[in-house]
């Protein structure tokens, strides 16, 4: 089962690469991009940079000299994981021979909005830089595939799931940093109702039934939580499917993951998320990329489909009403 207009095979490789071809010879009009978050903008930007580096002939180590830096900068910037200094920018236009006013003017502009801080920013004492990382994703995805073998997904989950959650990782900590972080939650999850910038992301769960049966946070907790999500399915632009324990050994015996894309005129590659204790990988190469899609392909055509989903949450909201 494919998502709209998901990437697969071969395009799929090719957007995960990055480099089959080329940025083109001048920088796109990046004013109507949808979901230009931030963290998008630098990945734009990067691009758009190596690709002039490239053209001009320019080594990592010469670009990195001319801004003070090292090619371990210049790799960070053209991948998007770190901000621009305008400055900086200016020396390397100049360096890979880039005249023309309006275009680097438009590249200085894409600059400037990309060091713009998003919403996410507020919480920034709360959240590991690793993790802010992907919230920024998150915002400006246009599709995300996420599978949980433990928990709701968190932009699917209720305030209490949330409140439980959290708890589970933070036990001592005061009560308005939980509240805190049971509303940063929340507020991630303004991205599926439209009330973020442009149309919302295509959100395509599979979760393990073991996810929805463990009575996290308690029977009253679970009972909304399931309510939560056979209301949340009805939406055009979210799709949930369970993967039964009848099914036995499946193919996300890997763990989680997720794995979100982007609009094509960003030419920002898709992304695999991966989640660790205390970090988290964030994979763009083609092989990689081509490995959890497939992965991702399987366990949908393996997990219950929407419908017979909807039909196995009813039988779980029944059975949780007879637990007191």
């Amino acid at each position: 089962m494919v998502p709209p207009g998901q990437r697969t095979g071969t395009d799929a490789a090719v957007a995960a690469n990055g480099t089959e071809e080329s940025a083109p010879e001048r920088p796109r009009d990046i004013r109507d991009v949808p979901g230009g978050g931030p963290t998008v903008l630098r990945m734009m930007l990067g691009a758009q940079l190596r690709g002039l580096r490239e053209r001009a002939g320019v080594t990592r180590e010469a670009a990195g000299d001319r801004i003070r830096g090292s090619h371990a900068k210049i790799s960070r910037l053209e991948n998007g994981r770190t901000g621009f200094k305008e400055r900086d920018v200016v020396d390397l236009l100049t360096l890979y021979g880039v005249d023309d006013g309006d275009e680097r003017e438009t590249l200085i502009a894409l600059a400037r909005r990309a060091n713009a801080p998003g919403w996410w920013h507020q919480y920034s004492d709360l959240l590991p830089p690793w993790f802010e990382t992907y919230v920024g994703l998150e915002q400006a995805a246009t599709q995300i595939r996420t599978y949980e073998p433990q928990f709701v997904p968190g932009l699917l989950q209720t305030a209490a799931m949330a409140r439980h959650v959290t708890g589970l990782g933070h036990g001592s900590m005061a009560d308005d940093e939980r509240e805190r972080r049971v509303e940063f939650r929340l507020r991630r999850q303004r991205v599926l109702d439209g009330s973020g910038a442009g149309e919302p992301p295509t959100l395509w769960a599979v979760v393990d039934e073991a996810a929805l049966r463990r009575l996290t946070g308690g029977a009253d907790v679970m009972r909304e939580q399931i309510d939560h999500l056979i209301a949340a399915a009805e939406a055009r632009h979210v799709v949930i499917q369970m993967v039964p324990f009848q099914l036995g050994g499946h193919a996300g015996a890997g763990g989680p993951f997720s794995i979100l894309r982007f609009a094509r005129e960003s030419e920002v590659p898709d992304v695999v998320y991966l989640e660790q204790l205390t970090s988290a990988l964030y994979l763009d190469k083609r092989s990689d990329v081509d490995d959890y899609l497939a992965t991702m392909e399987l366990l949908c055509v393996q997990a219950l489909a929407p419908e017979e989903t909807r039909t196995a949450l009813e039988a779980i909201r029944a059975d949780l009403a007879e637990v007191g």
